[in-house]
């Protein structure tokens, strides 16, 4: 059974919330955005809709490395060797890391040729040195973006080639891929995105990244372009300690995509604002617990919690505590297990995880022989 608890003043006094969402317009026929400080979606437009990423795809590519570089099962100094077969398919073919037949390349170095270059050849040449072929390569890319639930999302290469509809993501997928790419793996995230160029075999090339220079804090994350898709870009950029994750597809040109994404960035900063909540480690309420050697578990603030509201706001805001209950034990410390539900006037619901305040074991022989016969006797 889910279980909802009011969160009133005893936890925290909030007497402003929203007039009304602040209106947007956009000429991308595919637009999303959410602040990732509250989870709170800013803007949606055909979000759920499959499109072509493009080189957009190349983010599931590097989020695929990221995550096996954080496990320690590969290194930024490992070597991958361009064979052959590789060099002749991928040579010139669209964007570029100019990879050189039987060139030695560090994963530090075909990482900064995807992230910062949008080399194809380099997705192909990491793919094979990490899983032996592209296709087997493919197959962690689709069990990552399983995990991530990016539900509505497969690939068929890495890097976005046209490959007759197997590659085939959606915007809001798009936004948790960018996501879980910048607070899962913040220092690597931080190396390699952002980068304002790369040089390889002499030849140096700029980050098309149309956010980098023009919006303060943008470091990511990727644009994409083929006839079949139009021009697309995943962005996102951090102010102040909010990051914001925006995606735009379908756009009709270069010149459009770098003003339309300008122009997305700046409303999710400038027309929504950041309010706090409770600190990292705050005590926001209890959850009953069932058959455990203690009845009830603190619930946690695992970070500082904020919500996003419009910048013009008046109104209230409500908030209760979810989750499937009475929780069973044994209970990890840290372990999440209930939602802050947010509700304001007209940003709709943003729900952000509580986490346990402390372990709670197994309730022993006798614990679990009483409080059967009370569950029997009604007295539970």
């Amino acid at each position: 059974m889910t279980k909802f608890l009011l969160a009133s003043l005893p936890l925290i006094a909030l007497s402003s919330a929203v007039l009304a969402a602040p209106n947007y317009d956009t000429d991308a026929p595919i637009a999303y955005m959410t602040d990732l400080s509250s989870g709170a979606v800013l803007f949606e437009k055909n979000a759920d809709k499959q499109i072509p990423p493009a080189s957009m795809a190349k983010m599931m590519t590097v989020y695929v490395a990221f995550d096996l570089i954080s496990k320690g099962e590969l290194k930024l100094e490992d070597k991958i060797r361009v064979n052959e077969a590789t060099w002749k398919k991928w040579n010139n073919q669209g964007s570029t890391m100019f990879l050189g037949l039987g060139d030695e390349v560090s994963v530090e170095d075909l990482l900064h040729g995807i992230v910062t270059l949008s080399g194809n050849d380099a997705c192909v040449v990491l793919a094979e040195g990490i899983a032996g072929t592209e296709e087997a390569f493919v197959e962690l890319m689709n069990k990552r973006a399983k995990e991530l639930g990016m539900t509505n999302s497969r690939f068929g290469n890495t890097n976005g080639w046209p490959d007759e509809g197997r590659t085939m993501v959606t915007a809001r997928d798009l936004g948790i891929l960018g996501a879980a790419s910048a607070n899962q793996f913040p220092k690597l995230y931080k190396d390699f995105y952002g980068q304002d160029e790369f040089a390889w075999n002499g030849i140096t090339q700029s980050n098309r990244n149309p956010l980098i220079g023009r919006v303060a804090g943008a470091d990511g994350l990727k644009t994409g372009h083929t006839e079949e898709a139009g021009y697309g870009f995943a962005g996102s950029a951090e102010q102040k300690g909010r990051r914001i994750v925006s995606v735009l597809a379908g756009l009709n040109s270069y010149g459009g995509r770098i003003e339309e994404s300008v122009k997305f960035m700046n409303w999710g900063f400038n027309a929504w604002q950041q309010k706090a909540l409770f600190k990292k480690g705050t005590r926001v309420q209890y959850a009953d617990v069932q058959l455990g050697d203690s009845s009830s578990v603190s619930l946690i603030a695992p970070k500082d919690l904020f919500i996003t509201l419009p910048k013009v706001s008046d109104g209230n805001i409500t908030m209760k505590i979810r989750y499937d209950g009475p929780i069973k034990a044994p209970i990890a410390q840290g372990q999440a297990i209930a939602q802050l539900v947010v509700t304001t006037t007209d940003a709709g619901v943003q729900s952000i995880p509580l986490v346990a305040g402390e372990a709670v074991g197994e309730a022993g022989f006798f614990d679990r022989i009483w409080a059967g016969l009370k569950s029997l006797l009604g007295l539970a």
